[in-house]
């Protein structure tokens, strides 16, 4: 009875999927092969693999803009939650492997360090090629369940792996949400930029505001139907498969992010802000190499197999915004007791 769930899934894709789609049945498989699973299919399991996975967890402490001390900012966590939602709205109407999809989007940012894109400057800064894409595979093909990873499908570490930077991702799924990405952290960033005080709405150009909208879900329902309606007509023309967008949408897109970049990602709050954060970061690493056998003792353990500063790395890199700090702090801050 169960194995007639899975296949009814794998049935239903086939039937009703686009042809772009990709689908469980057809995977390339884990790195290391397993049985399947009766009840859900193979991308199925990956996202379920992922939600329950520490480092999952982890991102709800994490910064996407501003350090995580104000529950009204955004975390890494609502972050990836809001890029799966939208990606798996945008995929139904394309008709897309949603389970893919939100896999991929799931764990996209798992190798985020603290203090978000700051912390990841200072550690590519030490090793001269630390990028979160890279630790979010490091992380669910070695890092979890104690070394053995999650043993995802090739699809799924595919997107997670390219869903920043030059790579492509293979699949249309993974193409979505390396797009789904960088509009969610754009609309989203702007409500917190406002909430912030660093920008006001009236900062933003009338022209970007007339193209995508003056309220947030305006602007996101703008991206969504954008890339919906130019890409079903893009594929429909025998296009090549990956997902559109139409010239005045994406021309608008890059003049947000550069508003965005000038603003507020490197304006003046959010560089002090930095500073902080490259200093307690610096530190740590300096610390822990100094003194390694304060690291836990599932990161202290490997040393000898990987280096020390491999392990300190991942260490830090596994660190909440709130971990950094209060560990900073008790080394550095006298205690009145």
């Amino acid at each position: 009875m169960e194995e007639i769930l899975r296949k009814a899934t794998e049935k239903i894709e086939k039937e009703y999927l686009s042809p772009f789609a990709q689908l469980s049945i057809n995977t390339k498989g884990r790195l290391v092969e397993e049985e399947v699973c009766n009840v859900r299919s193979e991308y199925q399991r990956d996202r379920d693999r992922i939600i329950h996975c520490e480092s999952f967890r982890k991102l709800k402490g994490k910064t996407q803009v501003f350090i995580v001390q104000n529950e009204d900012f955004r975390t890494r966590l609502t972050h990836t939650l809001e890029v799966s939602q939208i990606s798996r709205t945008i995929a139904r109407a394309l008709r897309l492997n949603e389970d893919l999809v939100e896999a991929i989007a799931l764990g996209h940012d798992l190798g985020h360090t603290c203090f978000g894109h700051s912390g990841e400057e200072v550690l590519d800064g030490i090793t001269k090629g630390f990028k979160h894409n890279e630790q979010s595979l490091r992380i669910v093909d070695f890092l979890e369940r104690q070394g053995r990873g999650l043993n995802l499908t090739l699809e799924v570490r595919d997107g997670i792996l390219n869903h920043t930077g030059q790579g492509i991702p293979v699949t249309m799924e993974g193409k979505l949400v390396k797009l789904v990405d960088r509009i969610t952290y754009l609309c989203h960033d702007i409500q917190d930029g406002i909430r912030a005080g660093i920008i006001k709405k009236e900062d933003i150009p009338e022209n970007i505001l007339n193209v995508l909208g003056h309220a947030h879900s305006t602007r996101v329902n703008t991206f969504v139907s954008d890339i919906i309606k130019e890409t079903s007509i893009g594929l429909n023309k025998e296009g090549e498969p990956k997902i559109y967008q139409s010239p005045l949408v994406y021309d608008t897109m890059m003049e947000l992010r550069t508003f965005m970049f000038t603003k507020v990602y490197n304006g003046e709050f959010c560089i002090r802000e930095k500073e902080k954060a490259t200093y307690i970061v610096e530190f740590l690493f300096h610390y822990f190499i100094d003194k390694s056998q304060e690291l836990p003792s599932s990161y202290y353990t490997r040393i000898d197999k990987e280096g020390i500063k491999r392990v300190v790395i991942d260490y830090i890199a596994a660190c909440t915004d709130n971990d950094a700090i209060k560990f900073f702090q008790s080394k550095v801050i006298p205690s009145p007791k």
